[in-house]
């Protein structure tokens, strides 16, 4: 299952040290459905903060962004909740795994969360570690974990209710680059086999070549490119 993505205008302001700071100046924005994008940019040039709106983790301050053809800022506190329960997937930097839960408990957070019946939950999460290798590690505690383990884990709970947007945020920034590798062509093949629209922010020109179509954020700014330039690669 897949999803279009728009948006129109967004901008997004911030304050730092009383200046005001615009982040995001008017993105335009069309994804179709599963597509896999790639945003780069310098550091600071706000890909995570577009990143977040899309997934209504923020609001902009002007625009809009409509997710299958649903506008986003549209939705209440409880429809919020449930459109990122249900339609969206976030795998970040920093997996950000529940330290008292087992490997298996985070994979099954937002099916609880969704109130699907325990034993689906159990099963579903079950399938999605053995794809990613992980079959013997699921009663292992995010502490007992590599790097890349805990990001595999992360990318299995991102996935359990198939949503049909994964949005990723720097998801091999924190790994070595072998692992980084291995986590990226997982999280790649596993978008293409759940038929799930992608989009990745990252600093790693390999991998955002790796992806269908690569965005340049800068300055506030988002335009296409086919690849990160050399300007823009000595600039992170």
């Amino acid at each position: 299952m897949s999803v279009g993505v728009e948006a129109r205008g967004v901008v997004k302001t911030f304050v730092d040290a009383g200046r005001r700071v615009e982040v995001l100046r008017g993105i335009d924005l069309s994804i179709q459905p599963g597509e896999r994008i790639a945003i780069v940019g310098p550091s600071g040039s706000g890909k995570s903060t577009l990143l977040h709106i899309l997934g209504g983790l923020d609001v902009p301050d002007e625009g809009e962004v409509t997710v299958g053809g649903q506008e986003v800022a549209r939705l209440d506190g409880r429809a919020l909740a449930r459109f990122r329960n249900l339609q969206v997937g976030f795998v970040f930097q920093f997996h950000q795994l529940l330290p008292d839960f087992d490997a298996l408990e985070n994979v099954m957070l937002p099916g609880r969360i969704a109130g699907r019946p325990f034993d689906w939950i159990r099963q579903r999460a079950e399938e999605l570690m053995a794809e990613v290798g992980l079959k013997q590690r699921q009663d292992h505690y995010p502490s007992e974990l590599s790097g890349g383990e805990r990001q595999r884990v992360a990318l299995c709970r991102a996935l359990l209710l198939e949503p049909p947007l994964l949005l990723a945020d720097e998801p091999t920034g924190n790994l070595d680059p072998e692992t980084g590798d291995h986590v990226f062509e997982l999280l790649r093949s596993m978008a293409s086999r759940h038929g799930t629209t992608m989009v990745l922010v990252t600093h790693n020109p390999e991998i955002a070549d790796r992806c269908g179509r690569v965005l340049l954020l800068d300055e506030g700014l988002l335009g296409e490119s086919s690849r990160l330039d050399s300007a823009d690669s000595g600039r992170r």
